[in-house]
């Protein structure tokens, strides 16, 4: 439980903090922003406070550059396109690579520093290396490509998240589309986002001396991914089923931000848990 609040605090808020300006984007209402002070307000972290008392100077908290109506549920663009959320959704890919890269290594920094208690003059720089190229290569790239790209061939994703949230609890094809694409997901997260951590990690922690083997890498990770396969899986699915089901019904382009969001728990969590050598 302390674990937990360590991250929550250290960790979870700070990263709201950056990837606020784009949620702000779609559902920035004059209640939310209020209800988002009052979060930054109680989370005591002075980096936080100081983000959240620039609102009227035009700081993180300023209206962004597109807001979702309270009534009707469109996004309504603004007069200011220099915001974060404007950007975000003019440069998608750009966006997710770097959100990617920061996030996984800040939440193995994270895991290592605070949670693991280890001495700065210990840190192990070749696991916060795995992390920081895992989160470039796989979550900034390969995710964007899959999430965004191939599911958006695949369903009819603008339709249904474009909608307010009453209808789409009513909307039975645009719910049945949620499901495929949370159990789609899930399969890619099993089959193909462990197994390459695995490979990823052989290849970070690969023996110096007998120089860099790819078939060994890979050889090597598959076996770790089977003898972790029951207990990865469990805790993916209580992660990632719930998680999926919101990220996939945002709007497209808040999909892999809002996701950063729980990624950054998962992969502290990962790297507490699977990262040493």
């Amino acid at each position: 439980i302390d674990s937990m609040r360590v991250l929550a605090v250290h960790g979870v808020l700070p990263l709201l903090a950056v990837l606020l300006p784009a949620v702000h984007g779609a559902i920035a209402t004059p209640a939310v922003v209020r209800s988002t002070q009052m979060i930054l307000r109680r989370a005591g972290s002075p980096l936080l406070l100081q983000r959240q008392e620039e609102e009227v100077t035009g700081g993180l908290l300023r209206r962004p550059a597109s807001f979702a109506d309270g009534k009707t549920g469109v996004v309504v663009p603004t007069s200011s396109d220099s915001s974060y959320a404007q950007w975000a959704k003019d440069n998608p890919l750009a966006n997710n690579l770097g959100i990617a890269t920061v996030k996984t290594a800040s939440a193995d920094l994270l895991a290592q520093l605070v949670i693991a208690q280890t001495p700065v003059a210990e840190l192990d720089y070749s696991r916060l290396l795995l992390f920081a190229s895992f989160g470039l290569v796989y979550l900034g790239g390969f995710q964007y490509l899959y999430q965004v790209q191939v599911f958006k061939r695949l369903f009819d994703v603008d339709a249904f998240t474009s909608q307010p949230w009453a209808d789409k609890l009513r909307d039975g094809p645009g719910l049945r589309a949620l499901a495929a694409q949370t159990a789609l997901d899930l399969a890619v997260l099993s089959l193909i986002y462990l197994p390459t951590f695995y490979v990823f990690k052989a290849a970070v922690f690969s023996d110096a001396a007998t120089g860099f083997e790819p078939a060994g890498c890979i050889s090597s990770g598959i076996e770790k991914y089977q003898a972790n396969f029951g207990k990865d899986e469990f805790d993916l699915l209580r992660v990632w089923l719930p998680a999926d089901l919101v990220c996939f019904s945002v709007p497209l382009y808040l999909r892999l931000p809002v996701r950063h969001v729980v990624s950054f728990v998962w992969t502290a969590y990962l790297s507490f848990a699977r990262a040493g050598h």
